[in-house]
Formats: structure tokens, C-alpha cells, sequence
């Protein structure tokens, strides 16, 4: 389990501001007892140094933001009326006045002893009248009013950036503050992680630290969400239907489509990606249609590796996975993904490579088997990126690349359409037949290279199916890459992780850091080494229950370069229908 402090959070608001207005995050650590006392004074705080010497006793290298929230739960905001009664004590004519004379006479030999400069600093900025004397009543309101302005000011960014922050993620929930659902999640690169300190940190922030392990139980019947509903007027926007398919590679790694999505104008967008379900038999559905899938949403070029995540198809439904919210005018990769807990390499038994895939008829002439046909037919659906029915020339180049890794030129395309059947200049599906059987009979009925094609695309493989409707305008969706995103998807795939989960650092270890997601449907850990040493951080789930992780081990180890991120796994229900129970633990092993 992991330990957190329990603060209202209309008061963990008000340190996150206030500690936001000193610091650019609050993952960043105060190092000194001066930083200490502005983040205390942006909470409306006025420590004496007598506070802040128990707060920072000799010593004290650095404190970090739970240290703060601690600390600010025990000084109390300084009150009008007990600033006004001081300041009567002072007031030796009773007539709301105090003169610079009197002023510097008191606080450079009473209680804190300021100089005389810091003496005529107070006084310009108190004396407000500009008269010579400080109107004690005015100042307090004036005092009490820019704290005010200033806490205010504070929780507004807060709150403008988070209002950012659901926008970019589509975060369309109910936003009623008592739903925990549509709280913005923390960036976890705000998130100051709990570590181990020296004892001369607070008793309080010493009993705090980081676990070793993390426990989460998920309900079943998780496939049940549809949190989010369509829109009412769903059926009048532009939509376009995208297919694709998953291939798992003979090093693990998942390859896919990636599609180019162009935006005229700023819309509302409805975004989903779901298995695609190529069984003939309504009761009987194709066996990847358990597989997760999701889309990632990024900005930037499909032939750089740089790239921002602008929201990715977080809710689900079902066995649809889904994004709704607001797109700027502009061009758009969209990546699809699979964690691969259920797209796991499978065995193949010898006998398989003894099925036909040809035969000759009695005049001798080569047909191709049901089976060899069925198979193809299943193809044709996949690089039927648009679901037309016909093949383009772009979506039939799809697949000579998967297949030989090269494509099809305008000159071998015309040879194509005198040849076989085709439909507006397209291939059909009888026609694509006719073609894979034109290649055996150039071969002779060698089938080595029919299996290789089918080893290429069939072998391991998922479909999915995309569905984006736009609200005003009409976009444009085309595939555009086959598998040279892959860098780019890791990316979006760590960022989403991080900027949704929340960091802890191993224990004894402030610079390796894990952030643990809990999605709909899934949980997903990034480790991030943020030391100048590389570090092996030793992974053990085998107090999970009823689970299944993308790396198809129960215990294992990750190397992670310095100053790199890397998704250490992800973790999902072998059976949706039953609970289940994530339970990890991480130990750096140490270097040899």
C-alpha cells in the first residue's frame, strides 16, 4: 500500500499555490531557510525566526513539498485584530497613528530586531497616505487584502492550468467538485516524491517515507464503464472509419499503422478504437477481441522522434476505447497501441506448416485452398484501411511492405487492374484473390512464399478499428507509416503514464523514481532514472492475483540508463470477470 497524507483538499490547494508561486514545481526541494519563509509567506503565513529555526534546525540540507504542507498545517494565518491590537500597544496618542520614529524605535530593539534600512523598506511600503505616518487600520486591510489577492491569484493559475490539464486529456466527466472522477489529476512532475531524509527533518516528514511496493484491487467487471455517452447528435457529425492491425514481431516487439489527422478548424472530437471482429458467426466472436487497444494523440513529425501528447483514448467502454473533448485547427499522428498482456507470442506446432495452402484441380491447373482463402479474405479486411471494400493503391502498398518490404509502382498498378477484378480503379476482393493465385502459379505451387505472406500478416496479428467523428468540420484521416513510430509511441506512452500517476522514489534512492498509473482497465509503471548512473531495479509480482503483465513474467529485472524513463510494465485481468489484484515491489540491485 502506499502512504499518503490525509489533508482536506481545499488546504492541499492552497500549499500547492503557494508553493507554485516560488517554485516552477512542486517536485522541487527548498534548500534554504529563506525559500522556507516565502513559500510561508505566500500562504499568508508570517513566521518569526524562532519558527523557523525549529522548522529548519542545523543541519537541514533541504525540504520538500509534503515537509511544507506539514509545516503550514501548524502556523497559523496572522489575524487582522491581532496585528491591530499589537500595533495599539504602540499607538502612544490613541489617534491610529505610528511615525517612522516610533516604528523603528520598535522593531529595531524589540523581539526580531531589524536595521534600520529594513526598517525604511517597511515603512515606504506601509505608509500609504505618503504622510510621514503609518495608518496601522489601513495597513492591516492593505496587509490582509494582498494576501488575499495573492492566495487568490495563486489558485487561479492552479486552477487554469488544471482546467488546461482536463481539456487536453478530454476530461468531459462530471465536474461537480465532489466527484473524484473529474478532479484533474497532478502532473507527476509536480508530485514531490516521499524519500528518506537525516533526522533533522521534522518528526512528521520523518515518518513519511517512500514504500517499496504498491497494492491495488481492481472491482470486476471492469469492461462495464460507459462513463462518458455519446453525444446526443452523434449520428449528424463527420465521421471517418479507420482499420489496422496489431503485429507482434519475433523480438516481442508490437508494430502498427500510423494515421495522419488534419483539422481545418478548431472542433469537438469523438474519438474510439476497438478490436475488429472478423468472425462470419454472430455467437462466436474472433479471439483478439479480449485484446486492449487505445490511441495516442501527438503533435509533431512522424519522421522525428520529438513529440508532444496532446490526450490519448483513456475511458472505456466496453471493449471500445474512448476520447471526447476539443482539437485545434492543425495535423495530428495518431498512434495506436496495445500493451501486448494479451497479444503474447505464440508456439507454433510443426503440423501447421503441413496445411494447404494450394491445389491442383484434375485439368492440373493451381487453385487456392478454403483455408489458404479464408486467410486471405481476413487480410483483405485488414488493408482495407478504409472499409470500402476496395483496395487503393496506398492501402494495397500496406501490405507489399509488411509482406516484401517493397511497394507497388503507378506502371505495376495498371498491370494490376488490367489483370484482375477491380471496381473505380480499386482492387477488389475477388481481385486480390486472383493475385495472391497469379504468385503461386509463378512459383510453380512452391508454398514458402505464400507462408512467408502469411507469417507476415497473419501470425500474432490483432485488428482494430478507429472511429473519429468530428462535430463542425470535416477532418482528414490517412494511414500514413507502417512501425516507424515506434519511438514516438514509447514516448506518448511514458508521458501519459507520468503526467497521470503519481512519483515515489525508492527507498534510499531519491533519483529513481516510479510512476504507477491506474487506467479503466490496466495499470502501467514507468521508472525513471534520474541519476548519472545507470540502475537495475528488480521487479517482483508475485503477490498479484489474477493477473497477467506485458513483460509475461511475474518477476524480472530492469536495466534503465541515467537520466532516461522507461515503461517497466503493465498489468491487466487474466479474467475481467473476476477481481483483481496488482501487488509489485521494486528493489534497485546493486551494482557489481
Amino acid at each position: 500500500s502506499i502512504e499518503s497524507s490525509c489533508f482536506p483538499l481545499s488546504f492541499y490547494m492552497t500549499c500547492r499555490a503557494a508553493y507554485l508561486s516560488v517554485f516552477r514545481s512542486s517536485l522541487v526541494n527548498m534548500t534554504s531557510k529563506d525559500q522556507l519563509c516565502s513559500v510561508l509567506q505566500q500562504a499568508g503565513r508570517n513566521p518569526s525566526q524562532k519558527a523557523l529555526d525549529k522548522y529548519w534546525p542545523p543541519g537541514t540540507k533541504k525540504l520538500n513539498f509534503d515537509d511544507f504542507c506539514e509545516i503550514l498545517k501548524k502556523e497559523k494565518t496572522a489575524e487582522p485584530d491581532q496585528l491591530m491590537r499589537i500595533f495599539k500597544k504602540f499607538d502612544t496618542n490613541c489617534d491610529g497613528y505610528i511615525s517612522h520614529d516610533e516604528l523603528s524605535r520598535i522593531l529595531t530593539s524589540s523581539g526580531e530586531k531589524m536595521s534600520p534600512k529594513e526598517v525604511d523598506e517597511v515603512f515606504s511600503l506601509a505608509d500609504v497616505n505618503k504622510d510621514g505616518k503609518l495608518d496601522y487600520a489601513e495597513f492591516c486591510r492593505l496587509l490582509e487584502s494582498t494576501v488575499e489577492q495573492c492566495q487568490t491569484a495563486a489558485l487561479e493559475k492552479l486552477e487554469a492550468d488544471a482546467k488546461l490539464k482536463r481539456q487536453n486529456f478530454g476530461n468531459q466527466l462530471d465536474n461537480s467538485p465532489q466527484s473524484l472522477e473529474s478532479q484533474p489529476e497532478l502532473p507527476a512532475s509536480e508530485i514531490q516524491p516521499r524519500t528518506d531524509r537525516s533526522s533533522s527533518r521534522p518528526s512528521s516528514a520523518r515518518s513519511r517515507r517512500s514504500p517499496l511496493s504498491t497494492a491495488i484491487t481492481m472491482g470486476s467487471g471492469s469492461t462495464k464503464s460507459g462513463r462518458l455517452a455519446e453525444p446526443k447528435s452523434l449520428q449528424d457529425w463527420h465521421h471517418t472509419l479507420m482499420r489496422g492491425c496489431f503485429y507482434l514481431e519475433e523480438d516481442g516487439t508490437i508494430v502498427s499503422l500510423q494515421y495522419r489527422l488534419i483539422i481545418p478548424e478548431t472542433t469537438s472530437i469523438y474519438l474510439t478504437i476497438r478490436p475488429l471482429n472478423l468472425s462470419p458467426i454472430p455467437d462466436k466472436p474472433s479471439p483478439w477481441m479480449c485484446v486492449d487497444t487505445a490511441l495516442y494523440v501527438v503533435t509533431g513529425n512522424e519522421t522525428k522522434e520529438d513529440s508532444n501528447l496532446v490526450c490519448f483514448t483513456e475511458l472505456r467502454d466496453k471493449e471500445r476505447f474512448l476520447w471526447r473533448g476539443e482539437l485545434s485547427a492543425g495535423s495530428y499522428l495518431l498512434l495506436p497501441f496495445t500493451t501486448g498482456c494479451r497479444l503474447m507470442k505464440r508456439t507454433r506446432k510443426t503440423a501447421t506448416k503441413t496445411a494447404q495452402l494450394v491445389n491442383r484441380t484434375q485439368s492440373g491447373e493451381l487453385e487456392l485452398t478454403k483455408e489458404f482463402k479464408a486467410a486471405l479474405s481476413d487480410i483483405f479486411e485488414v488493408i482495407d484501411l478504409d472499409g470500402s471494400g476496395l483496395l487503393s493503391l496506398e492501402e494495397y502498398n500496406f501490405f507489399e511492405q509488411r509482406t516484401s518490404g517493397e511497394k507497388c509502382d503507378e506502371d505495376a498498378w495498371a498491370i494490376c487492374k488490367e489483370n484482375f477484378d477491380t471496381r473505380k480503379n480499386e482492387l477488389t476482393r475477388q481481385g486480390f484473390l486472383e493475385l495472391n493465385l497469379m504468385e503461386a502459379n509463378d512459383r510453380e505451387g512452391d508454398p514458402r512464399d505464400l507462408w512467408l505472406t502469411l507469417e507476415a500478416m497473419g501470425y500474432n496479428r490483432k485488428h482494430a478499428e478507429l472511429m473519429f467523428y468530428c462535430e463542425d468540420v470535416k477532418a482528414t484521416l490517412q494511414a500514413v507509416h507502417l512501425d516507424s513510430g515506434i519511438k514516438m509511441l514509447n514516448s506518448a506512452v511514458q508521458r501519459s503514464i507520468t503526467s497521470k500517476a503519481e512519483a515515489r522514489s525508492l527507498k534510499g534512492h531519491e533519483n529513481v523514481l516510479v510512476y504507477t498509473y491506474k487506467g479503466e482497465s490496466r495499470i502501467s509503471s514507468v521508472i525513471a532514472n534520474k541519476s548519472n548512473q545507470k540502475v537495475t531495479v528488480h521487479i517482483n509480482n508475485e503477490q498479484s492475483k489474477n493477473c497477467v503483465s506485458s513483460r509475461g513474467m511475474s518477476v524480472f529485472a530492469v536495466e534503465v540508463p541515467p537520466r532516461t524513463k522507461m515503461v517497466c510494465q503493465h498489468v491487466m485481468a487474466l479474467n475481467e470477470q473476476q477481481e483483481w489484484t496488482y501487488s509489485c515491489v521494486e528493489t534497485i540491485i546493486p551494482s557489481l
